[in-house]
This record gives structure tokens, sequence and C-alpha cells, in this order.
């Protein structure tokens, strides 16, 4: 009786929870990842802000570092974003988003090497889609690909977490 009436209460919470993949005019939300590409492991943080319906802008700041036989390089990146967020469009469930947009922004890279030229920074430009799965109005899921158009990363995938405040 007792596991009936604990699975009874957990289906009633889980039905009764909504989630909401769509960032409201006004609202922010976090957003950390890890990924995969060409030029070392990217290691990301930035937060998107619903400027109006299905748009979104942010920010995003991001490490990565990887070694070749001769150097060691790393690389900071920092861009602004602005994304357009299918939802409405496709009817997607509340708690799933997908989302497309433009990245702009600057790198700067270093490597360990005494060589002319071992450190240098650049534009960078990028295209990117992605999508998120909420579990509760607070806490998703996310993953991402990019394809950098100008710049260092090249393309790349990233998932991680997101949290709205």
């Amino acid at each position: 009786m007792k596991k009936i009436l604990l699975l009874a209460g957990l289906l009633l919470t889980v039905a009764t929870a909504s989630a909401q993949a769509t960032l409201d005019n006004g609202a922010l939300q976090l957003n950390a990842k890890l990924g995969f590409s060409g030029w070392g492991v990217p290691i990301t943080v930035g937060a998107d802000y619903g400027i109006a319906d299905d748009i979104t802008v942010g920010g995003e700041l991001s490490f990565r570092s990887y070694s070749t036989t001769y150097f060691n390089h790393s690389i900071f990146g920092i861009f602004a974003n602005g994304n357009y967020h299918f939802n409405r469009l496709f009817e997607l469930p509340s708690q799933v988003g997908v989302y497309a947009g433009l990245s702009l922004g600057y790198f700067v890279a270093s490597s360990s090497s005494d060589y002319v030229g071992t450190s240098y920074s650049q534009p960078g430009c990028n295209l990117q889609t992605g999508a998120r799965y909420f579990f509760n109005n607070k806490f998703g899921v996310n993953a991402e690909v990019v394809l950098g158009a100008i710049g260092l990363t090249g393309g790349e995938f990233k998932a991680g977490i997101t949290y709205k405040l």
C-alpha cells in the first residue's frame, strides 16, 4: 500500500509540474556547456535574455586549450548572440525548445612556444542551432551545434545545463 501511495504521489507531482522552454520577454536564463571541437574542448558559460516573442539576445564566454607536438594552445572567446526560437512555429511541447541564430565576438589565443606570432586575436562569427529540454520551470539540459563562419571555432558540438532565473 505504501508503494502504491508513493507512486501515485510521484505521478501526481510529475503530472502537475509544468516545464516551459520558451523564454518570456524580460526573462533571463544561464547556460553552462562543455563540448568537442577541432580546437580543443570548449568550456562555456553564458546568458540569454528574452527581448520579444521567440527572440533572445545574450552573451557567452568560452575557454579551450589543446596541445600539438610542439605547442600548447589556449583560446579565450567572448561573444554576443541572437537567436530565434521555433517553439510556436513548430508547435512544440512546452518543455522543448529549438533555436537558431548568429554569434559575433572575438578570440584571443596564445601558445607556450617562444616563436614569433604565438599570441594573436581575431574576430569571430558563428552560426548556431540548438535545443533545450526543461524538466521543470527552472532547470533544463541543452545541446548546440556551432559552425564557425569566421574565426577559430570551425565546427563544434556543446551540451550542458540551463537555469532560468
